[in-house]
């Protein structure tokens, strides 16, 4: 037990040292150390559930040697997780063992209730055989056994077997979990690591070592999985003393093999050469990785547009399901008889509804999500509800997280006073839903707009800056007489800021007011830049000045910084504005297919579902008919339903792939709302 104890010390410290960081005095630290937070303010799971773990790790410790768990182990070392393996998949047993034991109760309860019938039901079709063979060897079954045994051990036996599967099925699904927590490395790596390498390609022309660049590029927040990739590599280094081993070692782990791992490899071998060659080499790994990334947006875009012709073609069905089911129900009733359910017998034509709005809204989901992925990390805004009630209300008009908070409640509200007076269930959770995306969304709009200004004049701004510094001038000079002499629209107000904290900068000899004096002029430089980036506040601000204060700390050329930045900013603008425009035809397919099958149902509902043209369907049919059997408010609600559920499927997909998520929020709220006017106003339902 001391020694399985102290093998648990031991892993918890390899771990520790392998996925969080190492200070200057050779102590390890956890990743939640890493972000600030102490072991006094922020207890780790580890030391929560110390008693959990420890009894864990001494009873199913030993299977982490199995063979079995060989392809786990060797996922794990990819996952970059914050735990041992074999206190992983110790934590998977003894959750496992937890739900066999709830799996055991329900289970037995079923199999008690169940037997007899079973039994009755196994005697009736074969007990007659069996006595008739005049068959000995096998028991006769009767209501109160099965074969060889009674029924209440057969309930147990069934109960027992319920509980070994769950308890193996939780298992499984632990390493599936390391599986998909893998593949999302894997992919967080190929979406950041083109990024992390223009970084240290800028830090190259600066006077850092290869140790204090990869440092840089570790810290950095928008360098995702890459930045944690390099952080295990530093503090392998660390550890082993070697630079070379821990790029190795992170190299053999990761589960980037055809990115990240040629990378740090090539990366070792030409830092050991000079710097010269680490810059050639930086330089063209930039621009493979750029070549890589135009021909994967290329795969994309036609990805795109056969999930657009499926999307079309799925999206008609439900409806044309439904309405076929009307028209049979009228022409040959017995093709659709009631189904049974266990809430009772419900018409066939019930379930197609149910079916297909179920279908519609798992379908528009996935291909909201589908689309939401093709658009680069780049260029998804995201935004943070603020910490506070009032500035959450003094935010609410221009962040859509904000505004969400607030529109809940009077939304909430709305849909209560709507069930209140009378709505049906339906109209009350849609336009509910309604009163709270449009909002939201057009809030969204309002901030996309503006952003999409400040992008565009934030182009201006660094090719305006990098002509200065180009000509010799000093960056806060540059800076001072681009706020003087170029209109830069919404962000005038803030380059006068960035202005004045340079000239502060450097009128006090490298410190300001709001910067430490220990700070040398280049820290608090930087530190004014990032200021700067914070109050632009959009993705493609982040993705380029970002990457100024760094190559400005490591003594980068400020000429050579800012002529990569104006590249660089005019590059991923262009992107921005032909990403919106090859997505405009995918918003307007999804607008037509919303108002196809509203008409569709529009045509349907006046021209068919009505107790007079059912009658002459009636008469004119040879077949077996029951017109009456149909009620036409009935047929024409639950078509409503359907074209609902388009226009929320419709929506979703169209606004992703304008926006993202809050532009859905917008696009469908708008079709909703739009198809209940039109549809109560034309009497239509």
């Amino acid at each position: 037990m001391s020694r399985r104890r102290a093998t648990a010390a031991s892993e918890t410290d390899a771990t520790a040292a392998d996925s969080g960081e190492v200070d200057a005095t050779g102590a390890t630290a956890t990743a939640a150390d890493a972000t600030g937070a102490t072991a006094t303010d922020r207890p780790s799971v580890e030391r929560r559930f110390a008693v959990v773990d420890r009894v864990c790790y001494a009873l199913f410790a030993r299977h982490a040697s199995d063979r079995r768990h060989d392809a786990d182990r060797k996922r794990y070392r990819g996952s970059a997780l914050d735990t041992g393996f074999e206190t992983y998949l110790s934590r998977a047993y003894g959750l496992s063992w937890i739900v066999a034991a709830v799996a055991f109760l329900p289970a037995l309860v079923l199999a008690t209730g169940a037997a007899p019938a079973v039994a009755a039901a196994v005697e009736a079709r074969f007990g007659a055989a069996l006595l008739s063979a005049g068959s000995t060897t096998v028991p006769a079954p009767t209501p109160e056994s099965v074969g060889p045994l009674r029924t209440d051990r057969a309930a147990l036996v069934v109960a027992v077997a319920v509980a070994l599967l769950a308890k193996r099925a939780t298992v499984a699904a632990a390493g599936l979990h390391l599986r998909w927590v893998v593949a999302t490395r894997r992919t967080d790596i190929e979406r950041t690591l083109p990024g992390a390498v223009r970084y240290l390609e800028l830090l190259a022309a600066g006077s850092d070592d290869p140790r204090s660049m990869l440092r840089k590029a570790a810290d950095g927040d928008a360098y995702g999985a890459t930045a944690t990739s390099l952080r295990k590599a530093l503090n392998a280094a660390r550890l082993a003393g070697s630079l070379d081993e821990g790029l190795r070692r992170v190299a053999r782990d990761t589960p980037s093999r055809e990115l990240l791992a040629p990378f740090l490899l090539k990366f070792r071998k030409h830092a050991a050469t000079g710097d010269e060659a680490l810059s050639e080499f930086l330089a063209t790994e930039r621009r493979m990785l750029a070549h890589r990334q135009d021909r994967a947006r290329k795969r994309a875009r036609r990805f795109l547009e056969l999930l657009t012709e499926l999307f079309v073609a799925v999206l008609v069905l439900p409806a044309l399901v439904v309405i076929g089911a009307t028209a049979l129900s009228v022409v040959i009733p017995e093709l659709l008889p009631p189904v049974a359910t266990p809430v009772g017998v419900v018409p066939t034509r019930a379930v197609v509804l149910y079916g297909a709005v179920a279908f519609l809204v798992a379908f528009g989901l996935a291909a909201a999500v589908a689309v939401g992925t093709l658009r680069p990390p780049s260029q998804r805004a995201s935004y943070d509800v603020p910490a506070s009630p009032r500035a959450i209300l003094a935010t609410a008009g221009r962040n859509p997280a904000g505004t969400a908070v607030v529109c809940a409640p009077p939304a909430a509200a709305l849909a209560g006073w709507l069930a209140l007076a009378g709505y049906t269930l339906v109209n009350v959770v849609l336009l509910g839903y309604a009163a709270f995306a449009v909002p939201v969304g057009l809030v969204a709009a309002r901030r996309r707009r503006i952003d999409d200004a400040k992008d565009r004049e934030l182009a201006d701004f660094v090719h305006a800056v990098s002509g200065h510094v180009a000509q010799g001038r000093p960056l806060p000079d540059a800076v001072d007489a681009v706020a003087r002499e170029v209109e830069l629209g919404v962000l005038d107000d803030d380059v006068a800021d960035l202005a004045f904290a340079l000239r502060s900068t450097t009128a006090t000899g490298g410190t300001d007011s709001g910067a430490d004096e220990s700070e040398g002029p280049v820290h608090v430089r930087a530190a004014a830049i990032e200021r700067f980036v914070d109050r632009v506040g959009t993705p493609l601000a982040a993705g380029t000045l970002g990457l100024v204060t760094g190559a400005l700390n490591a003594g980068s050329d400020a000429d050579a910084v800012f002529e990569t930045l104006r590249i660089e900013v005019g590059r991923l603008y262009s992107e921005q504005r032909a990403l919106r425009s090859s997505m405009q035809p995918y918003i307007a397919v999804g607008w037509a297919a919303a108002v196809l099958v509203a008409a569709v149902v529009a045509v349907v509902n006046t021209q068919v579902v009505d107790a007079a043209r059912l009658a002459e369907i009636a008469a004119a049919s040879e077949a077996v008919t029951e017109p009456e059997a149909v009620h036409p408010e009935l047929e024409r609600f639950r078509l409503y339903v359907v074209t609902q559920a388009t226009m929320l499927a419709s929506g979703w997909f169209a606004g992703t792939a304008a926006r993202g998520r809050y532009a859905a929020l917008l696009h469908s709220g708008t079709l909703v709302a739009c198809c209940y006017v039109v549809f109560t106003v034309g009497g239509l339902v």
